[in-house]
Protein backbone atom coordinates (compact mmCIF):
# COMPACT_ATOMS: atom_id res chain seq x y z
CA UNK A 1 0.00 0.00 0.00
CA UNK A 2 1.49 3.28 -1.07
CA UNK A 3 2.34 5.75 1.82
CA UNK A 4 -0.45 8.39 0.16
CA UNK A 5 -2.79 5.72 1.18
CA UNK A 6 -4.43 5.24 4.38
CA UNK A 7 -6.83 2.18 5.42
CA UNK A 8 -9.14 3.63 8.50
CA UNK A 9 -10.64 1.46 11.08
CA UNK A 10 -13.05 3.40 13.22
CA UNK A 11 -13.38 2.18 17.02
CA UNK A 12 -15.97 4.11 17.61
CA UNK A 13 -18.62 2.04 14.87
CA UNK A 14 -18.66 -1.48 15.20
CA UNK A 15 -15.80 -4.40 14.33
CA UNK A 16 -18.05 -6.43 12.76
CA UNK A 17 -17.44 -5.37 9.57
CA UNK A 18 -14.21 -7.37 8.33
CA UNK A 19 -13.06 -3.95 6.55
CA UNK A 20 -12.24 -0.38 6.92
CA UNK A 21 -14.95 2.07 6.93
CA UNK A 22 -12.81 5.02 5.50
CA UNK A 23 -9.45 5.32 3.27
CA UNK A 24 -7.90 8.69 2.38
CA UNK A 25 -5.96 9.87 -1.04
CA UNK A 26 -3.48 12.07 -0.55
CA UNK A 27 -2.64 14.73 -3.04
CA UNK A 28 -3.30 15.68 -5.69
CA UNK A 29 -6.49 15.25 -4.32
CA UNK A 30 -7.39 13.75 -0.59
CA UNK A 31 -10.58 11.49 -1.28
CA UNK A 32 -12.07 9.93 1.25
CA UNK A 33 -14.04 6.56 0.33
CA UNK A 34 -16.37 4.95 2.81
CA UNK A 35 -17.20 1.30 2.73
CA UNK A 36 -21.36 0.89 2.78
CA UNK A 37 -22.35 2.42 6.22
CA UNK A 38 -24.97 -0.26 7.84
CA UNK A 39 -27.94 -0.02 10.15
CA UNK A 40 -25.89 -1.28 12.73
CA UNK A 41 -25.29 0.11 17.04
CA UNK A 42 -22.24 0.03 18.66
CA UNK A 43 -22.13 -3.61 19.27
CA UNK A 44 -23.29 -4.81 15.52
CA UNK A 45 -26.72 -5.07 16.03
CA UNK A 46 -29.09 -4.43 13.38
CA UNK A 47 -31.66 -1.94 14.21
CA UNK A 48 -35.25 -1.60 13.74
CA UNK A 49 -35.16 -4.06 11.71
CA UNK A 50 -38.46 -3.57 9.13
CA UNK A 51 -38.10 0.07 9.19
CA UNK A 52 -36.53 1.46 6.25
CA UNK A 53 -36.34 5.18 7.78
CA UNK A 54 -35.38 4.33 11.01
CA UNK A 55 -32.43 1.87 9.50
CA UNK A 56 -31.81 4.80 6.76
CA UNK A 57 -31.26 7.37 9.44
CA UNK A 58 -29.07 5.05 11.50
CA UNK A 59 -27.09 4.57 8.78
CA UNK A 60 -26.72 8.15 7.52
CA UNK A 61 -25.41 8.70 11.60
CA UNK A 62 -22.71 5.83 11.17
CA UNK A 63 -21.55 7.44 7.81
CA UNK A 64 -21.03 10.65 9.50
CA UNK A 65 -19.20 9.39 12.02
CA UNK A 66 -17.08 7.01 9.38
CA UNK A 67 -16.55 10.34 7.43
CA UNK A 68 -15.31 11.97 10.44
CA UNK A 69 -12.52 9.69 11.28
CA UNK A 70 -11.52 10.36 7.96
CA UNK A 71 -11.17 14.52 8.80
CA UNK A 72 -14.41 14.69 6.18
CA UNK A 73 -18.30 15.78 6.47
CA UNK A 74 -21.52 14.73 5.08
CA UNK A 75 -20.74 18.36 3.28
CA UNK A 76 -18.00 17.19 1.44
CA UNK A 77 -19.23 14.27 -0.17
CA UNK A 78 -19.19 13.89 -3.80
CA UNK A 79 -21.28 10.46 -4.70
CA UNK A 80 -23.16 8.50 -2.66
CA UNK A 81 -24.60 4.76 -3.94
CA UNK A 82 -27.86 4.22 -1.83
CA UNK A 83 -28.79 0.12 -1.35
CA UNK A 84 -32.24 -0.75 -0.48
CA UNK A 85 -33.38 -4.30 0.31
CA UNK A 86 -36.94 -3.91 -1.20
CA UNK A 87 -38.90 -4.30 -4.88
CA UNK A 88 -41.56 -1.39 -3.83
CA UNK A 89 -40.51 2.44 -5.39
CA UNK A 90 -42.12 3.43 -2.00
CA UNK A 91 -39.28 1.92 0.27
CA UNK A 92 -36.56 3.23 -1.49
CA UNK A 93 -38.86 6.96 -1.91
CA UNK A 94 -38.23 6.41 2.48
CA UNK A 95 -35.24 6.07 2.48
CA UNK A 96 -33.81 8.31 -0.04
CA UNK A 97 -36.19 11.05 1.76
CA UNK A 98 -33.92 10.37 5.20
CA UNK A 99 -30.42 10.09 2.84
CA UNK A 100 -31.19 13.48 1.19
CA UNK A 101 -32.58 15.58 4.73
CA UNK A 102 -29.35 14.42 6.14
CA UNK A 103 -27.67 16.06 3.45
CA UNK A 104 -29.32 19.80 3.69
CA UNK A 105 -28.98 21.67 0.94
CA UNK A 106 -26.14 19.52 0.04
CA UNK A 107 -26.99 17.47 -2.80
CA UNK A 108 -24.26 15.23 -4.16
CA UNK A 109 -24.58 12.96 -7.44
CA UNK A 110 -26.70 9.19 -5.81
CA UNK A 111 -27.15 6.43 -7.14
CA UNK A 112 -30.59 4.48 -5.42
CA UNK A 113 -30.95 1.11 -6.37
CA UNK A 114 -33.54 -1.87 -5.04
CA UNK A 115 -31.62 -5.20 -4.47
CA UNK A 116 -32.84 -8.70 -3.40
CA UNK A 117 -31.04 -8.98 0.12
CA UNK A 118 -28.16 -6.85 2.43
CA UNK A 119 -25.37 -8.57 4.42
CA UNK A 120 -26.78 -8.26 7.84
CA UNK A 121 -29.83 -10.02 8.95
CA UNK A 122 -32.64 -7.58 8.90
CA UNK A 123 -30.61 -5.39 6.97
CA UNK A 124 -32.54 -3.36 4.81
CA UNK A 125 -30.35 0.09 4.17
CA UNK A 126 -26.94 0.74 2.78
CA UNK A 127 -25.05 4.05 2.02
CA UNK A 128 -21.26 4.26 0.20
CA UNK A 129 -19.92 7.24 -0.23
CA UNK A 130 -17.04 9.43 -1.38
CA UNK A 131 -15.75 12.25 -0.01
CA UNK A 132 -13.40 15.49 -1.03
CA UNK A 133 -11.22 17.16 0.86
CA UNK A 134 -9.77 20.53 -0.33
CA UNK A 135 -6.12 20.27 0.18
CA UNK A 136 -4.81 22.13 3.54
CA UNK A 137 -8.53 21.14 4.84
Amino acid sequence: MPDSVALLHVPALSDVAEYAYAANVEPPARLVFTAGACPLDAEGRTVAPGDHAAQARQVMANLETALGAAGARLTDVVKTTVYVASSEQADLVKVWEVVRDSFGDHDPPSTLLGVAVLGYTDQLVEVEAVAAIRMGA
